[in-house]
């Protein structure tokens, strides 16, 4: 891969700041929205942008392929589950919460690699930086002025919608040879149908009256930090790599924490800082192992 220009470095940033963006949103969605129309219109307009992207490059998607069945169970386990499960949980919690407790994806795909591929296994490196970072999660909790008994089990379920992206990762291995835009476009158009008799059922979102605020941001979250991302994903590891890309999930928490602190001024205590730190020093040592393994 090239050496990163400033450029790239910039476009990491931006994708950095639309991801981190996403936990403020959310919550401002929750406002006017129950998780499960949430969940669904992130994943519609979300396909828009990428759809219209494989248009143009006539790629084709195959959704409905004889490989159905994958796209199917990732866009379940990759989309539809963690977009419902931290939708639910920043009702009851700081989206500052959910951005710090998000960012321990890159740990948990550290832990599940190493059970479930040959070449990702555990040394000292990693072991030290998973051990840091979860205990900063443990400390979080621990923080009784953000996390109480009323909604313990809302933190709980954004951690289980970051296991949730990790499991939807270790998936998409069975189809990493199809083009990347391809099988995005598929996820989405099945995490789409899947929700359709949910939304229907379940909340009936034409019944709402919705705030202004709430509508904007469920649509930025589809088109821009669903959409957008991560076609600008794309671009930045084709260009750069998964290394550097990867670089991103430092950013995440730090500029969530902020974000959630200039637009919703949710209290940042002591814990969170702490955390916070905690989180990305176990992200940069499992980052280091990985470097450290290409060269």
């Amino acid at each position: 891969m090239k050496q990163p220009k400033l450029i790239d470095y910039l476009l990491l940033t931006i994708l950095a700041l639309i991801w981190a963006s996403a936990f403020f949103n959310i919550k401002i969605a929750t406002y006017s929205y129950g998780p499960v129309t949430i969940a669904f219109l992130r994943v519609f307009f979300g396909a828009i942008p990428v759809l219209l992207l494989c248009y143009y490059k006539k790629i084709k998607i195959e959704a409905f392929s004889k490989d159905w069945h994958w796209f199917a169970m990732i866009g379940f386990i990759n989309l539809v589950a963690p977009f419902f499960l931290i939708a639910y949980g920043v009702k009851s919690v700081q989206s500052n919460l959910a951005a710090i407790l998000m960012s321990t994806t890159p740990l948990s795909s550290t832990v599940l690699a190493h059970f479930y591929t040959k070449n990702e296994k555990f040394n000292l490196i990693k072991t030290i930086g998973i051990l840091i970072g979860f205990s900063g999660i443990v400390f979080l909790f621990s923080d009784n002025l953000l996390i109480d008994e009323n909604n313990f089990t809302s933190a709980l379920l954004i951690l289980l919608g970051s296991t949730c992206y990790v499991v939807g990762g270790v998936l998409t291995l069975k189809i990493s040879k199809k083009k990347n835009e391809n099988v995005t476009g598929s996820i989405l158009i099945w995490a789409t149908i899947i929700l359709i008799p949910f939304v229907s059922f379940i909340e009936q979102p034409w019944n709402l009256n919705p705030r202004l605020d709430s509508t904007i941001s469920v649509i930025y979250l589809g088109l821009v930090s669903t959409g957008i991302a991560w076609l600008l994903r794309f671009r930045i590891l084709i260009n750069n790599g998964l290394i550097f890309q990867s670089q991103v999930s430092y950013l995440i928490p730090i500029f969530g924490t902020i974000l959630s602190y200039i637009f919703l001024k949710e209290l940042i205590t002591f814990k969170v800082l702490i955390s916070l730190i905690a989180v990305c020093v176990g992200i940069y040592f499992v980052r280091k192992a990985d470097y450290q393994k290409t060269i």
